[in-house]
């Protein structure tokens, strides 16, 4: 029985339901990350008992299952997308969004489908889009694709942001720290591919990054769809 299928027990003493844990775990989440984020402190926030909540989730795991669908709920497009191109943008794009909300879902991006209802009509409305373009399987294989793009592009994302935090210290302010030491291996000759890519590559922020990326994908995707949109 799944977190989902399972009965909420009743909600007395302290009123309790697994919306409010959820919420008090996302919000943990999103100030501290997963570490943040246990049975026993999303009890406190709710000032409840930690042995309460095994009613309503029996693991952190399942808690985590439970946050992911509800950042799905931002996620699902607020209206059906008007061809399959758009709908996988709509997917990358919002998802995106989404991560930079809650930098913890970058974490939990890509691991195994997500069987909530908010996920459910997520993948419902992206593979909706692509019926009878090509056979299921390559149907698949596209979503899979683009699916895979943006998880690693929006981690990669992510993981600069929590550097910048880290360290202190900016993209721009990185890349002057680490000018001189680049510079000198430069000045040796051996690696004159990486030095045009230094010298005469446009500098271009995260999100038209991420949106080139797209559609570079995207375009690849419609060579193997049989009916793409352009």
């Amino acid at each position: 029985m799944t977190v989902w299928d399972r009965p909420e027990p009743p909600t007395r003493p302290v009123p309790l339901d697994r919306e409010r844990i959820v919420a008090a775990a996302v919000a943990l989440a999103d100030e501290g990350g997963l570490d943040a984020v246990s049975l026993r402190k999303v009890a406190g926030r709710l000032s409840a008992g930690p042995m309460r909540l095994y009613g309503y989730i029996s693991t952190k795991e399942e808690l985590f299952d439970l946050m992911v669908d509800e950042v799905y709920a931002e996620i699902l497009p607020e209206e059906q997308p008007g061809d399959w191109r758009d709908a996988l943008s709509v997917l990358a794009h919002r998802t995106r969004r989404a991560a930079l909300r809650h930098e913890w879902l970058a974490d939990l991006l890509g691991r195994r489908p997500a069987l909530g209802p908010n996920g459910l009509a997520v993948s419902e409305a992206t593979l909706a889009a692509l019926d009878g373009l090509a056979d299921i399987d390559t149907v698949m294989r596209a979503v899979e694709t683009v699916s895979a793009y943006f998880t690693g592009a929006i981690r990669r994302e992510i993981t600069n942001l929590r550097a910048e935090r880290t360290t202190g210290l900016s993209k721009h302010d990185w890349q002057r720290a680490h000018g001189p030491h680049l510079t000198k291996m430069l000045a040796t000759g051996r690696f004159p591919a990486l030095a045009k890519a230094v010298y005469d590559g446009a500098d271009v922020d995260a999100e038209t990054s991420f949106a080139t990326g797209l559609d570079w994908v995207l375009d690849a995707v419609a060579t193997k769809l049989t009916r793409p949109s352009r």
